[in-house]
């Protein structure tokens, strides 16, 4: 008896399907499994061509399967991890054999395992579910913990705060303009305003407003008193449903009041206040609702850097499989203008890999048998094998989706301030509330009943937070909307609120200090050549590659005016240079070891002159015309014109400044001596610009990081503020707070500025709306009464109320006037 290779059963050599391979026979139990053998192997004995033969070793004779399947080719549901390929309806969550035919049961190609799905607090990420809702901490409605790429996006409940949000404010428009009247000395006053009809119509707009869409407010305020957990909207809910409530029943049952509640006649009613502070709140959530879905869409696009297929190689040549499918030792195709589709190894062949992804330079790097590679990086013009090594979440772009979901999943937002204010403040209103309600039941004159809810009520709207809530909101807006107009653009009212303490700034090379695009810096001729002859030759023949160095001496000689000329037997050289004739002329532009290869020499004096332009951080190339050497073109990044001002402007400003790239030492460091930086880190991968950035904090530091590569985007999320240049990758600018939209380094001056007038802005807001409470709660509970015999209507607490709210937006507007520059 033999062993089928491929299924392990134990099948009759004498009867048996075999094939041969390598000078050695092989035996099957079906065409089935000699087919997936390989159809390299060579068909001999036992082909099956006696029924009853076959029948006795369990082959199905000429039909290829066994006597009792009902079909060799068994398709499985992409729900079965494993299958039994010749018996229909056999599948298993585990590894074995099959129970009918004893075949070993064979993996799923279309198996997937299922994406748990799990839901998160951004702001208390110890709160995890697996289904949306709002956290039972702070009320914040749950994002998904490791978004992918084809998960749909999920806006509903930005599409749903939106609708409430304009038929909200359409209704409560004419009841906020109504109520406001009396306080416009202009028009006089106008009775109508007050009369019933008003009043009802009032009532009846502001109602929808409040109970439908301010009902999810409520429904969290309500949650954060049952745990306790007290936040912002249990201010809300308490405050618009003591003025809602209070307004309702001066309405039904206006004889309950006092006559110091009355205004006109009537018993004062508060529906504007209740109606208007719903659609602030509802304003506030749809803005940070939105920012949101930007901050995930930066991970969507991380994720789509991945190709969606590979070229598998099988015993049958490439197969495209989707990359889930791929595991670790697989060999893999890469071929011309393919992204690398895992991290690994090149086996053979030797190509140039455009890893800006990772390193965040524009120059491609060359790629050859051992060389690593990492996945998402994109493939030159030639093409390799690459052996699998890192995959799916293991990969260098797994771990930087990963690292840049966990910090900003590490943030609260500017919410949480509001919160713990809350936490001290709302036990404090509402026990001021019920304390004034028992002592005027317990002392106060008759009527005591109607007093008690007056004043109870009174501490209630007066407290109402408006004011408070405003404060930080307000100046946020305006301030954003000042940062907009000098090309400054805050994604997130945090950074702005974190930049002001920064004191060290990370920076990237490439695109942020530099332009980055290679640049023709210098044309050095040998003698006996002149530079604009020398600068004709390279760019004739370079016009025909491409590669970006090649791009960059076009581009420069297009500068001064030199127009390449045709070109004849034209050939590149992956990772050497290009050859060609330009004319009658032999043209030769690369390194000098492909030179050489060429039979050119005499190169050394050319070296030494190419050694001091690579100090001062250029890539030299060399050119050689018919066999001699013909000079030295220079390349370089060069530093924007901004950044030197911009450097100086940063150090008057109290920062140090350090740079990290993932540039050779050499570049970096002349770039970093020109501008006279603090410090400077090289060849630095994504990974360790988030170490540095980590470090840099637990040494005390408060850390920004300025960058414009999707290698930067995990350390932008890991600093405490990641500003990005609107020149560079989307990724980047999703996963900063802050993004310059001229990419000029001056605007971090500007935001640092911005940043500090902000914050000043918002404590002087809440230090009004503080006092204000701390003055106003008092009054109103009654405690000038016993002195002055003054009592504080809903109604005077409620214009109270409404002037503490005009002085935040008063002060917050100055910040249009802020000045940024220097």
């Amino acid at each position: 008896m033999k062993t089928d290779p491929i299924c392990g059963m134990q099948v009759d050599e004498q009867t048996a399907l075999s094939a041969t391979r390598d000078d050695e026979v092989f035996f099957f139990c079906s065409e089935s499994c000699r087919e997936k053998f390989g159809s390299g192997a060579k068909g001999g004995k036992g082909d099956c061509g006696d029924d009853q033969a076959a029948a006795s070793s369990g082959c199905g004779g000429r039909n290829g399967g066994h006597s009792h399947h009902a079909s060799a080719d068994v398709k499985p549901s992409a729900a079965a991890k494993y299958f039994c390929p010749m018996c229909e309806g056999v599948t298993s969550d585990k590894p074995g054999s099959c129970p009918k035919c004893g075949m070993v049961l064979e993996r799923n190609p279309a198996w997937k395992a299922e994406r748990k799905v799990i839901y998160t607090c951004p702001m208390h990420p110890q709160i995890e579910q697996d289904h949306p809702g709002n956290c039972p901490i702070c009320g914040m409605t749950l994002e998904l913990k490791a978004p992918a790429a084809d998960a749909p996006e999920d806006d509903s409940e930005l599409r749903d705060m939106t609708r409430r949000l304009w038929i909200g404010g359409l209704l409560a428009l004419p009841v906020f303009v109504v109520a406001m009247l009396h306080v416009i000395p202009a028009l006089g006053h106008l009775e109508w305003a007050n009369r019933d009809w008003s009043r009802w119509g009032q009532f009846l707009l502001a109602t929808p407003v409040v109970l439908w869409a301010g009902a999810p407010f409520f429904v969290r305020g309500w949650r954060s008193i049952v745990t306790w957990h007290l936040n912002m909207f249990t201010l809300i809910a308490i405050g618009v449903g003591a003025a809602y409530v209070y307004s309702v029943a001066a309405m039904l049952a206006p004889g309950l009041f006092p006559p110091s509640t009355d205004m006109g006649g009537k018993v004062g009613i508060y529906f504007e206040a209740a109606a208007v502070i719903i659609v602030l709140v509802l304003l506030g959530q749809v803005l940070e609702l939105r920012a949101r879905s930007r901050t995930g869409s930066a991970i969507k696009a991380l994720l789509n850097l991945a190709p969606p297929t590979a070229r598998l190689i099988t015993e049958k040549g490439d197969e495209e499989v989707s990359l889930d499918r791929v595991k670790v030792g697989d060999r893999l195709r890469v071929v011309p203008g393919d992204k690398v589709p895992v991290d690994g190894v090149v086996l053979e062949g030797r190509s140039n890999v455009e890893e800006s992804m990772i390193t965040g330079e524009p120059l491609p790097v060359e790629k050859k048998a051992g060389d690593k590679v990492t996945g998402g990086t994109v493939n030159g013009t030639g093409s390799f094998v690459v052996r699998a090594e890192r995959v799916g979440s293991d990969s260098m772009l797994g771990q930087i989706v990963a690292m840049v979901a966990e910090a900003q999943r590490s943030r609260a937002p500017i919410q949480g301030l509001a919160d713990r204010v809350g936490g001290i403040f709302v036990p404090f209103v509402v026990g001021a509330s019920v304390l004034t309600f028992i002592i005027w039941i317990l002392v106060g004159p008759e009527p005591r009943l109607a007093h008690a809810i007056v004043n109870a009520v009174a501490v209630l709207i007066i407290a109402c937070p408006c004011a408070l809530g405003l404060a930080t909101p307000m100046s946020i807006m305006v301030g954003v909307g000042r940062g907009a107009q000098e090309g400054v653009l805050v994604k997130s009212a945090e950074s702005l609120e974190r930049l002001e303490k920064v004191t060290t700034l990370v920076i990237d090379k490439t695109g942020t200090l530099t332009e980055g695009k290679p640049r023709l810096m210098d044309t050095l001729p040998a003698d006996g050549f002149e530079a604009k002859e020398l600068l004709l030759l390279a760019a004739s023949l370079e016009q025909s590659s491409e590669h970006p160095l090649a791009a960059a001496i076009v581009r420069g000689a297009a500068d001064q005016g030199i127009s390449p000329t045709a070109v004849s037997d034209f050939r590149s050289v992956t990772a050497g240079g290009v050859a060609g004739k330009v004319g009658e002329r032999s043209v030769l532009v690369g390194k000098t070891a492909f030179l050489r290869q060429e039979g050119v020499g005499g190169l050394e004096p050319l070296e030494t002159i190419a050694a001091k332009l690579q100090e001062a951080g250029k890539t030299a190339m060399f050119v050689a015309v018919d066999g001699k050497p013909a000079g030295v073109i220079a390349v370089a990044d060069p530093i924007k014109e901004s950044t030197p001002e911009a450097i100086r402007e940063l150090h008057e400003l109290g920062l140090k400044i350090v740079m990290l790239t993932g540039d050779n030492r050499r570049t970096a460091d002349a770039v970093a001596k020109t501008l006279g930086l603090d410090a400077v880190e090289a060849e630095v991968e994504p990974d360790g610009k988030v170490s540095k950035v980590k470090d840099l904090r637990s040494a005390g530091e408060h850390v920004a990081m300025a960058g414009d590569g999707i290698n930067d985007a995990p350390a932008l999320s890991e600093a405490e503020v990641g500003i990005a240049m609107g020149t560079g990758t989307d990724v980047a600018m999703q996963s900063a707070g802050i993004t310059l939209v001229k990419g000029d380094l001056r605007g971090i001056g500007k935001a640092i500025r911005l940043s500090r007038a902000t914050l000043g802005n918002i404590r002087q807001n809440l230090f009004f709306a503080f006092v204000y409470n701390l003055v106003g709660v008092p009054i109103a509970a009654g405690v000038l009464y016993p002195f002055t015999g003054t009592l504080l209507s809903p109604m005077i607490a409620g214009a109270a109320m409404s002037l503490s709210s005009v002085s935040v937006i008063t002060n917050a507007l100055r910040l249009r006037h802020a000045r940024l520059t220097k």
